[in-house]
């Protein structure tokens, strides 16, 4: 890989950690001495993506203006990395009037048009929503594709055995990827799948499925480049499946007691490992580092500035912008 990808995937990973590390903060800023999920100026649940930047790093490197992602409850990463603009959707996280949804979706229902973006607090509800996308970029003859991603607890819903047959009957531009991180919710996967990676499921329906081991950037990179090109050309839909990693709770304030795996958990952090790894390669030095983390920084911050600047909602207007 040549060493300018490398950065990029390095960078998209570092800023996607750091905006979630500052939604932590203010998430929990305002709810002490006493945890209470429905308090303070992010109220309600908050599913952050520390550990599956990867995922969307590598998949999003290949996407163009003009394709389209349907992402999970879980998808601050995916958002990030597809271009969603970062202070529209931090003001939206915040419940304020100049988010993308005017502060009435939250952070599960993030749509940014512009970009062609939306996540759903339904699992699975984005894997037909990306198959009619992918119908709409066929019958008008466009290059573009469309990526569905849910979790792996999504591909034990009917939806995505659904989407997968009839994108593999109308040979749609249309690639799925599943996140493992082992538990859905608090499920381990082996007490709830049938089968030992859901990539084997995409034969059921005549098409590519490929499973990613060890949370790699590059090896998600790759599956990608050769699914993406496939479905551009004519080839039809692929699933990728990637081993990844929940770093935190399912959701903030998720104690994790079913994880007996937990203690070991950060050592498995993908980005302190690729940098490790651009490190010994020469293509990280320490001001690189430095660099990338202030611009990160910089960047968060403004967006998080903005979204408190933003009002709060009129509640004399709670019945507008809503279907009647």
């Amino acid at each position: 890989m040549e060493p300018a990808t490398q950065l990029s995937l390095y960078r998209q990973m570092v800023e996607i950690r750091t905006y979630e590390e500052a939604i932590l903060r203010e998430y929990h800023a305002d709810k002490t001495p006493v945890f209470d999920i429905g308090a303070g100026q992010i109220p309600g649940e908050m599913h952050l993506s520390a550990g599956q930047e990867p995922v969307a790093a590598g998949v999003c490197a290949h996407m163009k203006p003009g394709d389209s992602i349907t992402a999970s409850h879980r998808p601050h990463h995916f958002a990030l990395a597809h271009g969603v603009d970062i202070k529209a959707m931090t003001a939206e996280i915040f419940g304020r009037v100049d988010g993308l949804s005017r502060g009435r979706g939250g952070h599960m229902h993030l749509f940014d048009p512009a970009v062609k973006f939306s996540c759903s607090g339904i699992v699975g509800e984005g894997l037909p929503v990306a198959v009619g996308q992918a119908l709409a970029f066929s019958r008008r003859g466009l290059d573009s594709i469309a990526v569905a991603v849910a979790g792996e607890g999504a591909a034990n819903q009917g939806a995505f055995h659904e989407s997968l047959n009839l994108a593999a009957l109308w040979n749609l531009p249309v690639i799925f990827v599943i996140e493992d991180n082992d538990w859905g919710i608090s499920v381990a996967r082996a007490t709830s799948t049938s089968v030992t990676s859901n990539a084997e499921r995409a034969a059921s329906y005549g098409i590519p499925g490929v499973r990613v081991e060890d949370n790699s950037v590059e090896a998600v990179h790759a599956s990608a480049a050769e699914a993406i090109e496939r479905a551009r050309s004519g080839g039809g839909p692929s699933l990728i499946e990637v081993h990844t990693l929940r770093l935190w709770g399912h959701f903030e304030g998720d104690a994790q007691g079913y994880r007996p795996e937990l203690e070991g958990v950060p050592g498995l952090d993908p980005i302190p490992t690729y940098e490790a790894e651009l490190r010994d390669s020469g293509v990280l030095d320490d001001s690189e580092i430095q660099r990338t983390k202030e611009r990160a920084e910089t960047r968060v911050e403004d967006a998080i500035s903005y979204a408190k600047a933003s009002p709060e909602p009129d509640p004399a207007d709670v019945s507008d912008f809503v279907f009647a």
